[in-house]
């Protein structure tokens, strides 16, 4: 008798879409997936790019999550078939919780609040409260807590953000019974469970709210006081254990079995962070590093505790966490602030004058208006990739530097800024496009240096997201850049088949999330070489890019820089 197929569902929380992914058990084969789009967010709604504001409204998400994960059960014959499922979400992206763990802004008074939203992982509203957290870390009597989090504590993490919060918002920080990172929210959501209850992400923990077992889990309420006296009472609020990805969190509530088509002991694993998920899904082992390669970059290593026994944390990155992405082993992560978003912005720029002049084009109706709008849109950045790789190598002096959001490792510095040099009244289009392209493939040299610089030897690079499967410029620019060679992950969505390993493990299908990684994992579709006529030529360059960016370094006010206090 045929035994019939188990399914697990990996939902990925990305910046603009939730993405369900249906995934065989026994085979990793990706059976169908689903994605939905966040309105709210897609009309700019809660934002002010101005301010470095970035805020979703959890409806987004909730709504998204129903349309995607009910349109891959619709292919399957009975939801019994289904076994579990696993979050994955943006981080840090925390958001303002009450008493009995409702995001605040589903409450009507919040509603219209971006305050009372999640606080995207790009909002950088919060750089002021970064640095009052790094200067006590280092003066307050205490452990540093920033010592497992690269020593540099960051604008985009959970407690920059909840103090800023505390101190601009007093409604909502009074509204606020506690704070949960999107991942661990959309997880309390599922299963329908006592805040008290809720099982916190590991990943989430350690890499952005300075959670370590040395300390006793959180930073202790004196330090937290003397960094903001509102925030009392709240570490009590929060947690002290944390669980790694492959456990179970808990079963759907039957309100969202329901609601999604699935049984209620349907298994929800604990939450975790998209790039995490997107380094299990991608085969890591250890010593390599798989880039999540999409609207910033996350760089993620796994290394065996023993290796670092004795060794002073790994200095400027994100995180060392043991059990962040793989259980019993040390999770670092590291990475940019801007990667595609670069590129976006550089297409945006290029594409106002168009739009400006077609909606004064008096020959032209409004359809043939937004047509030509859209069709440039759609060929803009595939016919500058097409010009820049058409240049001749040794043309074009201009360098940038890839800091149009900030610098997050290594040595987080999110006051810093974008620049270019060598501009003359020769410079085209195509060529500050390939000063941006390099200047992102310097910015990750920079991370794989640091890494080996503290005694993490890189031995394998693995490229996953967006921008690794769809342009080969660009990760032929890095290789060349690295001189490494590249594989990109077969799979499409790495963060979302991660997602389905963890829950695959949770289930009980497999007892280790190494062995869901042997059965699962879709390989390899691409490979890049270094192509030694260029390596040297990139050496060089690449010093410039460094002695450019201490130029600019220098001259920036905040750490490190002319105003450093």
């Amino acid at each position: 008798m045929q035994t019939r197929p188990q399914y697990v569902i990996g939902l990925d929380f990305g910046t603009s879409s939730v993405r369900a992914l249906l995934v065989e058990v026994a085979t990793g084969r990706e059976v169908a997936d689903a994605v939905q789009p966040f309105p709210r967010w897609d009309a700019g709604q809660f934002c002010d790019p101005d301010l470095n504001q970035f805020r979703q409204h959890p409806l987004d998400h909730l709504e998204g999550l129903t349309a995607a994960v009910r349109e891959v059960v619709a292919l399957v014959d009975d939801p019994a078939q289904i076994v579990a499922l696993a979050v994955d979400a943006t981080g840090s992206s925390p958001g303002p919780v009450n008493e009995q763990g409702r995001a605040l802004g589903l409450l009507p008074e919040f509603a219209e609040e971006p305050d009372a939203l999640f606080i995207l992982w790009k909002d950088h509203t919060a750089v002021a409260e970064a640095q009052e957290i790094n200067q006590l870390a280092r003066t307050w009597g205490g452990p540093d807590y920033t010592a497992y989090s690269g020593g540099v504590y960051s604008p985009e993490w959970f407690w920059s953000k909840i103090t800023r919060i505390a101190r601009t918002n007093p409604a909502v920080a009074q509204a606020a019974h506690s704070w949960l990172e999107h991942c661990d929210w959309v997880t309390l959501e599922l299963t329908g469970q006592p805040l008290a209850s809720l099982k916190r992400s590991r990943c989430a923990a350690g890499h952005k709210a300075l959670w370590h077992p040395s300390w006793d889990g959180l930073p202790s309420e004196e330090f937290l006081t003397q960094l903001e006296p509102q925030l009392a009472g709240l570490r009590a609020r929060l947690y002290q254990e944390t669980y790694a990805a492959d456990e179970p969190a808990g079963t759907l509530s039957p309100e969202w079995a329901a609601k999604l088509g699935l049984r209620p002991e349907t298994v929800v694993a604990v939450g975790t962070i998209d790039a995490h998920a997107g380094g299990v899904g991608a085969g890591i082992t250890p010593y390599a590093m798989v880039k999540v390669m999409g609207t910033s970059t996350c760089d993620i290593v796994v290394v065996p505790p023993a290796d670092l026994a004795g060794r002073p944390p790994v200095a400027g990155i994100c995180g060392q966490v043991e059990g962040s992405v793989v259980p019993g082993l040390v999770g670092l992560e590291a990475g940019q602030s801007a990667f595609g978003d670069l590129l976006a912005w550089f297409e945006g720029l290029l594409s106002w004058p168009l739009a400006a002049v077609l909606d004064r084009a008096t020959g032209l109706d409004a359809r043939q208006r937004e047509e030509l709008l859209l069709e440039a849109e759609r060929n803009l950045l595939g016919m500058l990739t097409e010009a820049a790789q058409a240049l001749p190598f040794a043309q074009s002096p201009v360098l940038a530097l890839d800091w149009v959001n900030g610098r997050r490792t290594p040595d987080a510095n999110l006051q810093l800024q974008g620049a270019l040099r060598n501009l003359t009244m020769g410079s085209s289009a195509p060529e500050v496009f390939r000063a941006l392209v390099e200047a992102l493939c310097y910015g990750s040299r920079r991370i794989l240096e640091r890494f080996e610089q503290e005694g993490i030897a890189i031995k394998e690079i693995i490229g996953i997201g967006g921008v690794a499967k769809k342009s080969a410029f660009l990760m032929q620019t890095l290789a060349d850049v690295l001189d490494r060679r590249i594989v990109v992950t077969a799979s499409e969505q790495a963060p979302a088949l991660g997602a389905a390993m963890y829950a695959a493990v949770a289930a009980g299908c497999y007892e280790n999330v190494e062995a869901a990684q042997q059965a699962m994992g879709s390989g390899f579709s691409e490979e890049y070489m270094p192509d030694p006529a260029r390596v040297a030529a990139y050496g060089a360059r690449y010093a410039e890019y460094l002695a450019f960016g201490e130029f600019v370094e220098a001259t920036t006010p905040g750490p490190g820089g002319k105003d450093e206090i």
